[in-house]
Parts: C-alpha cells; structure tokens; sequence
C-alpha cells in the first residue's frame, strides 16, 4: 500500500482501466469469477442471450434476462468509485476508461467517463431514435416499444457488435498520454478492450485484482484485493 500511494502521490496524468470488479463491491455481480453470472446456470448461455443474434431473435426472451440481471439500478457508487472521482477533482486523474454499463462512476462524481460497453441508462429507439430511461425499461413489459411503435434497444454494445470507434480513439490517445496507468478488477480476457493495454508507455502500470491476469508479470505493482477496500486507504 506504501507503495502504491507513492506511485499516485509522483503522478499528474493517472488513466484508470476498469471492469466488473470495480462494482462487485456495490453488490453488481461480475460474470468470469466462480459465482460470476456466466458461471450460473440457464438453458441458453449468457453470452448467447447477450448476443446481436439473439437480440434480434429473442427480443422478448433477451428482455427477460437484461431486467433481471443487468439492470442494477438500486446499486451505488462505492469506495472505488468515490476515490476516482477525488483524484479526478484534484487534477491527478485525466480519465476513467470502464467496461462497465452501470453509471456508477458518473454517479460518483466522475466527469470524464469512456465507456468502452455503453451504458444501460441509455436506451433508443430502433425506429425513431427516441431517447428512453433505464428505469423505463425496467418497468416496462415483454419488448419495450418506444410511442412510435419501434422497438427499444439498450445502447450497450452486444456481443457480436463493435465497440464505438470514437469511445475506443478517446480511451487509446487517454492511456498513451498517461504517466500512470489503474488497471483493476478486471481478468482483462475481453478483447478488444483488453488490448488497449500495450498503448501505455508511462512509468506506472498498477493491477489491482482478487485474481491474477495476464499482466500481472509485465506491471510494476500487483494488488490481489478488492478496488474499493484498496483505493479507500489512499490519500490524495
């Protein structure tokens, strides 16, 4: 931990590089760990039912599963999420870049968020482009429809679909423009986010995760406990 806060206390340009872990400890589930969401068991696979395939097949049934577990929306922002967005206020953070679709970091306080997946408090009409709610999707029934009578798509990126190429351009100039880069509570397995990785050129390249990830050899500090508990012990 020493070590860590003299890492950030010599850095000015901080990126930080976040998945599933990071909001686990606001009791959103992740999907790779042992009692992850893609380690559950259902008759058709989450990745399947998280596919463009299968939105587009099983609205009704892809609609079932997202209101059930991915629309978190009583979570709060935990420790993670508030130290980010004080490091951030201080002038030490340039930016988040999350694989996460919760709006956690927002709520927080974060304001340059780069949301490599979308996010579930988006939602558009695939007719009309009519903006609609999180909380309207949650409460609504079958395939929500917008007034016009389209169809209703959350703007989060499916398997099968491409990361938004201006969202992915932001992220890669944030990480080669930093001096240190947070990588945490990710298995950085999901490509091509995980790929953005070899862009950092700085001096600090930190992994904080319950487990270990292909990196951990190549960073410069590895942490093997939660985000939240590690960033609140820091100071800024």
């Amino acid at each position: 931990m020493s070590e860590l806060q003299r890492m950030i206390d010599e850095s000015y340009r901080i990126v930080f590089f976040g998945g599933a872990g990071v909001s686990t400890e606001s009791g959103i589930p992740d999907f790779r760990s042992a009692d992850g969401l893609y380690n559950q068991k259902y008759d058709v696979p989450p990745e399947t039912m998280l596919s463009r395939t299968f939105f587009d097949s099983h609205t009704e049934k892809f609609y079932d599963f997202y209101r059930d577990k991915m629309l978190c929306l009583d979570a709060k922002p935990n420790a993670a999420h508030y130290k980010l967005a004080e490091l951030e206020k201080r002038g030490r953070l340039a930016a988040v870049i999350t694989q996460n679709i919760d709006g956690l970091h927002q709520a927080a306080g974060s304001r340059n968020v780069l949301e490599l997946h979308g996010s579930v408090h988006r939602n558009y009409c695939m007719k009309c482009g009519k903006l609609y709610t999180a909380r309207y999707i949650l409460n609504s029934f079958g395939v929500p429809r917008c007034s016009c009578g389209g169809i209703i798509k959350p703007d989060v990126v499916l398997y099968e679909e491409q990361l938004d190429s201006d969202t992915i351009d932001k992220a890669i100039a944030a990480i080669s423009q930093s001096d240190t880069m947070i990588i945490a509570g990710t298995s950085l397995t999901v490509y091509p986010a995980a790929g953005m990785v070899r862009y950092f050129r700085g001096k600090n390249l930190i992994l904080i995760n319950r487990g270990t990830t292909p990196m951990d050899s190549g960073a410069d500090l590895v942490i093997h406990e939660p985000v939240g508990k590690v960033l609140k012990s820091v100071s800024v």
